[in-house]
Parts: structure tokens; C-alpha cells; sequence
């Protein structure tokens, strides 16, 4: 009787649901023993949403769905290991760094400076006082102007992009000639009244052959820098001058002690805050608003160039004589807050990237190394087998490439980050990138991966002075560790290798 009232119920339904009843699920049927009139039907159907996993157009990726349990893909860890060792692998394959050479200069570059509103434009000055403007894009120079008949010491260009000043260094005895000198960069396309711009104009430059004026100072001007928004600059030598651009005689002196300051910088976020390096291995810090100069911490060895951090107001680095590079921070310069280590000549240059987290530094050595801001050791290095001592380095401002200037009289265009692929990415690209950077970011602790990424083949004068060092310092450390053994408890104490540098 039962049996037949389930066949009654089953014939009133669809054959379709009937069949897929009796295949799919035949033991969800059962009937009420007490009373075989009534019967409960329990069916498990499967139900898809059609937007999970059909494309919205033809162009679409397929959607796959996937569970995330950690229980259902026991292998994922070492995939993705696997996957991060290739990238890695790959990464050093395609890391080709140098992009070309500007090459027309007929003494070795000095002075490199970067355009405030173009990115493909740039300045630079050598020693026989020729500056050159060049069209980075296209690798060409646009101009050429014998600016003075001495060495171009410094360079600058004003906030507005229309106007840059050189400096010129003569003999001490002749200093009365020292001239600044400032010229004009026309805007060509930007003024027009349309809309519609002469692209090819916009990439073009001019200088006036003839400086629209020029500025006799009492001293040897070494080094120059603008303020970053007012119509303020700076120069350096015997003392310290800021200049207004609409007057001849300096606005404010400083001096302390009779040393000279060979280089000065502004702070690109506290304006009025600028820093020195001077002669007497001393690093100094200006206020414009005060009358005297307000710190000074003095290292072992000089200074020859000071850079601060553009993302953080009281953060500069120095690069030293001593083969390092220091990180201060203003508001305690008894210690620095880093020591970066690498290089194995005298360090002449630093710049920092627009981000604040890198910056390069060139040297006597030869080569180029890009250095984050909180790592001691630098995360690459750049040389060629025709470069000479590096006098002069840059970031540029889109923070993709490394300018630098060395005594063999050219420029050479560097890639930021070595492997790097240039040109537009597709979306797939990117995503494909941004994940094998997550992979090598989170297995970057392996030794095998750590191996290879930081594994780096260098000159082998280089690699004989690197190793050198190396001995230098564990004998050094061997030494020390002997005195304290032999020694009263507390008569040798331990000296952090932040504060070994430091004089006062």
C-alpha cells in the first residue's frame, strides 16, 4: 500500500525530477511506518549561481572557484616555494641595470641637476665650464653653452623650471673673478593659447647664450642650492651666504670656525632648514631665520656630501672619506642612526629617491650602490668596465631611473630597480609581478633564495679590496676581543660600531 501511494506521488511529478530523484538521491526517500497515508520526502539538490563562475564578456579571465582550506592543498608550500626559487632565478637573469650614455662632454661631469617640471630634462656641467641640456627621452643634448672658462662647481635650477645658476671655481688668489652666473630655460608649448600642444616643442629646450645676470662674490663659491619654493639660494665656501634673487649682496653670512664648506643642501620639507659638509670633517645644520648656525657633529674622517630625506623632515645622510655612508637623525647627532657599509673607496655622492626609502651613492670606487635607508649593506650594485670614479649621482623624480657622472666625461642612465620591466604592463603582467614579489618577500629568509638574490658579480679589484677589508675589520674585532680578555673587567668596554665613527 505504501509503496504504491510513493509511485501515486511520484507520477504526478515531472519525469525529469522523477528521474533525478531516483539516480541522484534514492535512499533521501522514506515513509512514515505508523502511518503509510502520510510520507516525508527529504531531496539534496545541487544549486549553482551562474554569476560564480560564467564571464561577464568573452574577454573576461574564467573564474575558477577554489576552496581555501588549508586541509584540501597540503602541497601549497612547497609550490610556492618553487615558485618563489624562480622568480628569484629569474630576477638575476633579466636584471640588465644600464639603459646608455650621454656622451659630448670633453672633461670629466661634476654637476648633474634635475629639472623640477620635466622629467626628460636635465642639466649638467663639467670642468672645462661647458653645461649641456639634455633630452633624456630621446639620449640626446639639446643645447650646449660655454657658461664659464673654469670648473662648474655647482648647479641649481629655480622651482619655476624657467631659470638655473652655475657656480664657478677659480684659484683663491684669483676670487674676485668668481662669478655666479644665471640663466634663462625657455618653456616652449606651454605658453600657448590652445589647447592642443606641439609635443615635439614641449621636449625642446634653449639657453640664452648670455647669462641675464651675473653676481661677484668675496669668496670662493664651492657649492650652491636653491631654496625649494621661494626665490632663495644658497652658497658655500670660506663662509655660508643666502642670496635673494633680486639683490647682489647676500641677505645672511654664516660662519663658524675658518674652515671651508664644500657642500650645502636644503631640506625639501623644513625649507628654511639647510645642512653643510665642511673641510674640518664636520657636518653642519643652518637655520635661516636664526643669525648663527645651530649643530655640529664632527666624524673621523670629511664629509663630501649631504642629502636629506625627502619623506622625513629630520633624516640626512653623509657620504664620508671613510668608505661609509651615515644616517643622522637631527634631533640626536650624538649617534647615527645607521652605518652603511660597502663600498671600498671614498664615497663623493648621495641622493635619495622620491620615496624616501633608498638612495644611491657613487664613489672612487668605480660603481654605484643603491642602499635602503634602514639596511646597512646595499641591495645592488652598478659598474661597467669603462667607468671611472663617480663624481656625481641622481635619482630621478619618477623614481624609475639612477643618473650618474663620472671623470671618463659621460652620463650613464641606470634602471632604479635592475630587472625591471620597462614600458606598459598589461594587467596580467602586473598582477603576475606583484605576486612573485609576495613569494619572494615571504620565503626571502631561505638561505638557497637569500643566496641568490644577494649574490653579485663584481670587478676584481673590488672583490680583492672587499675582501681586504673584511680581514682589516676581523682583525680588528679579533684584537679587541683579545685586549678584553687580558684586560680589567669594564677597562676595554664595548663601543657600538655607530659611535666608533663619531669625534664629537
Amino acid at each position: 500500500m505504501c509503496d504504491i501511494k510513493v509511485l501515486n506521488v511520484l507520477k504526478h511529478l515531472s519525469p525529469f525530477f522523477t528521474s533525478l530523484i531516483c539516480a541522484v538521491a534514492p535512499h533521501v526517500l522514506y515513509m512514515n511506518s505508523l502511518n503509510c497515508d502520510v510520507f516525508e520526502m527529504k531531496i539534496k539538490v545541487l544549486s549553482r549561481n551562474p554569476d560564480d563562475y560564467l564571464r561577464e564578456t568573452k574577454r573576461d579571465i574564467h573564474k575558477v572557484p577554489r576552496n581555501y582550506d588549508p586541509s584540501l592543498h597540503p602541497f601549497e608550500a612547497p609550490r610556492e616555494y618553487v615558485r618563489a626559487l624562480n622568480a628569484t632565478k629569474l630576477e638575476r637573469v633579466f636584471a640588465k641595470p644600464f639603459l646608455g650614455a650621454l656622451d659630448g662632454h670633453r672633461d670629466g661631469v661634476h654637476c648633474l641637476c634635475k629639472h623640477p617640471k620635466r622629467l626628460s630634462m636635465l642639466l649638467s656641467g663639467s670642468c672645462d665650464g661647458v653645461v649641456k641640456l639634455w633630452n633624456l627621452a630621446k639620449r640626446t643634448c639639446l643645447q650646449t653653452v660655454q657658461a664659464h672658462d673654469g670648473f662648474v662647481k655647482g648647479m641649481c635650477v629655480h622651482p619655476d623650471g624657467n631659470h638655473f645658476y652655475t657656480s664657478l671655481l677659480k684659484s683663491v688668489i684669483d676670487a674676485q673673478n668668481v662669478g655666479l652666473v644665471g640663466k634663462k630655460i625657455d618653456e616652449f608649448g606651454l605658453k600657448q593659447k590652445n589647447t592642443t600642444f606641439d609635443h615635439n616643442a614641449l621636449n625642446k629646450g634653449h639657453i640664452e647664450d648670455e647669462p641675464s645676470s651675473t653676481i661677484l662674490g668675496k669668496t670662493v663659491f664651492q657649492s650652491m642650492d636653491h631654496h625649494w619654493s621661494d626665490n632663495i639660494f644658497v652658497t658655500s665656501g670660506q663662509q655660508v651666504d643666502i642670496w635673494d634673487k633680486e639683490r647682489t649682496e647676500p641677505t645672511r653670512s654664516f660662519t663658524w670656525g675658518i674652515d671651508s664648506i664644500h657642500n650645502v643642501r636644503f631640506n625639501p620639507i623644513e625649507t628654511h632648514i639647510l645642512g653643510g659638509c665642511a673641510s674640518d670633517r664636520s657636518v653642519i645644520l643652518y637655520d635661516m631665520r636664526g643669525s648663527t648656525p645651530l649643530r655640529k657633529v664632527i666624524l673621523k674622517l670629511k664629509s663630501n656630501s649631504i642629502a636629506w630625506n625627502p619623506m622625513e623632515a629630520f633624516v640626512f645622510t653623509v657620504a664620508n672619506e671613510d668608505y661609509n655612508l651615515y644616517t643622522f637623525d637631527m634631533r640626536k647627532l650624538s649617534m647615527p642612526l645607521n652605518v652603511h657599509m660597502d663600498h671600498v673607496s671614498a664615497v663623493m655622492d648621495v641622493d635619495y629617491s622620491p620615496t624616501g626609502k633608498e638612495f644611491v651613492s657613487g664613489g672612487y670606487d668605480k660603481c654605484l650602490r643603491i642602499f635602503p635607508v634602514d639596511k646597512g649593506h646595499s641591495r645592488e650594485v652598478y659598474h661597467t668596465k669603462r667607468m671611472q670614479r663617480v663624481s656625481v649621482v641622481r635619482w630621478s623624480l619618477d623614481n624609475k631611473y639612477i643618473l650618474s657622472g663620472s671623470d671618463e666625461m659621460n652620463i650613464r642612465v641606470w634602471k632604479a630597480r635592475a630587472s625591471e620591466k620597462l614600458g606598459v604592463l598589461a594587467p596580467r603582467e602586473k598582477t603576475s609581478f606583484n605576486y612573485n614579489e609576495k613569494l619572494k618577500e615571504k620565503f626571502g629568509h631561505h638561505p638557497q633564495l637569500k643566496r641568490i638574490s644577494r649574490h653579485r658579480h663584481v670587478p676584481k679589484m673590488i672583490y680583492n679590496a672587499s675582501k681586504e677589508l673584511r680581514t682589516i675589520r676581523t682583525s680588528q674585532k679579533r684584537k679587541e676581543a683579545n685586549r678584553r680578555a687580558h684586560s680589567k673587567p669594564g677597562a676595554v668596554p664595548h663601543v657600538p660600531e655607530r659611535k666608533k665613527h663619531l669625534v664629537g
